[in-house]
């Protein structure tokens, strides 16, 4: 069945990528090159800026980038590899497609790449991190080039001009709270940041984050949905009501990089999200926020913790036909070399961390983040995919339920909710078709 949908998918793909691979995107010049598409997030565009007059210097091997947004993202990499098209020798992907596409066999195993590069020190790699790129039969099938967690970041110095104090793990009762408080404490600034654009892994992963905290899940173990139940509805009401009544402008359409620019430029008092943000909030060479954040564990109801995890790793599709040119450049990308590097090069909180232990031993990165390291790195440790929320889950994922059909699945729910958030449809009604939909995927599993 599950070959069955995924051939499905390759066969929808076939006509769009056909038309990318005649417009030259990505193609090869026949040359030592190789062709890498990844996320658009800072990290990422970091390494797009010095791999010319770095890993090209020193191999003579051109890197062609690729960089899309999020979703733009997820649906290339998808489309590429699921039909097998080979345009890409290397892409950036996450937790959630590590271990499904390594049973699909689309996935290069990676850890005897690692094995023979002693300076790479595969053992110095945070295990939860390594747990999530590695495959069923327990190997390496993608290069971690950060890792994350979720944490709350807030405006110390408007927090202090309105007399709020932050709890070091707050409730979301007292995020929201907060959040009244702090909105109009500037010109145009508003309480808090959610992400309110659709996608299983815009929206979708704060919001279900929130969902396990408040006692939620998609499904029961046993693989009934649950999405217009419990602590599902509870936390969508909530998560809806807070980015209405005191969120972003054009909370439709925000996602990562929209928060992250309007924390960076001063428009928002907080921000829930990814811990990997809090490099680029903290240079002050593009945040004018930059010195004055303050960083909390990711806001809890019900559990005892509830940050996310999740890493962007480097992985290798079956089709490339230069695996030793494009295992070179992942090394290279989720090394302890390449971390120096940017950190002698752009600055040190822009180091792309979250995925060795080495890295919060380094002086340097330890003083550029002071503010956030130790949070950072507690935060990854005590995340827990097995266990995220109060009841047995039927897979692993913290923000994401890890099956094929998740991706469909937490997009066309997630494009209800934002649509909820701008009063086109009710909170009640998209559940409501969510749930049928969610039920949908459970006949597949039960």
């Amino acid at each position: 069945m599950r070959s069955t949908r995924y051939a499905l998918i390759a066969g929808a793909a076939a006509t769009a990528l056909l038309a990318t691979a005649c417009s030259g995107a990505g193609g090869s010049d026949g040359g030592k090159s190789i062709n890498v598409l990844m996320v658009g997030n800072p990290q990422m565009e970091d390494i797009a800026k010095i791999t010319k007059d770095t890993f090209t210097k020193d191999t003579g091997i051109k890197v062609n980038f690729t960089i899309l947004p999020e979703n733009e993202l997820r649906d290339k990499v998808t489309q590429d590899i699921a039909t097998q098209a080979g345009q890409y020798d290397v892409a950036t992907i996450g937790a959630y497609e590590v271990p499904i596409w390594e049973k699909n066999g689309w996935l290069h195993e990676l850890g005897s790449y690692a094995d023979k590069d002693s300076s790479f020190d595969k053992a110095d790699l945070l295990g939860p991190v390594v747990q999530s790129v590695s495959g069923s039969d327990g190997k390496l099938y993608a290069l971690p080039f950060y890792g994350e967690s979720s944490f709350l970041m807030y405006r110390k110095d408007v927090f202090a001009e309105k007399g709020l104090e932050m709890p070091e793990h707050p409730t979301w009762q007292q995020v929201a709270d907060l959040a009244a408080k702090a909105d109009g404490a500037q010109p145009g600034m508003k309480g808090i940041c959610l992400r309110g654009l659709p996608g299983w892994g815009e929206l979708g992963a704060p919001l279900t984050s929130v969902v396990n905290t408040f006692g939620g899940t998609w499904f029961t173990k046993d693989w009934k949905a649950q999405v217009n139940s419990g602590g599902f509805k509870d936390a969508t009401k909530f998560y809806v009501d807070l980015v209405r009544e005191h969120g972003e402008a054009g909370a439709a359409q925000a996602g990562y990089t929209e928060c992250l620019n309007a924390m960076s430029q001063g428009k928002v008092a907080m921000w829930y999200d990814a811990t990997a943000a809090a490099g680029a909030l903290e240079d002050p060479s593009t945040s004018k926020a930059a010195g004055k954040i303050g960083y909390a564990y990711a806001p809890v109801e019900k559990t005892k913790n509830s940050g996310w995890l999740w890493a962007w790793s480097w992985a290798m599709p079956k089709t490339t036909k230069k695996a030793d040119d494009a295992s070179k450049f992942m090394l290279w990308a989720s090394s302890k070399k390449y971390e120096k590097l940017v950190g002698e090069k752009l600055g040190w909180a822009r180091v792309p961390a979250g995925k060795r232990a080495s890295t919060y031993e380094i002086p340097e990165y330890k003083k550029a983040a002071g503010s956030f390291g130790d949070i950072t790195l507690k935060s990854i440790e005590q995340a827990d995919p097995a266990n995220p929320g109060v009841q047995p889950r039927p897979t692993v994922g913290i923000q994401y339920v890890a099956v094929p059909e998740f991706q469909d699945l937490g997009t066309k729910v997630t494009q209800e909710i934002s649509a909820a958030i701008v009063g086109k449809t009710s909170v009640d009604k998209a559940l409501n078709d969510g749930q049928k939909l969610a039920e949908d995927v459970a006949k597949n599993y039960r």
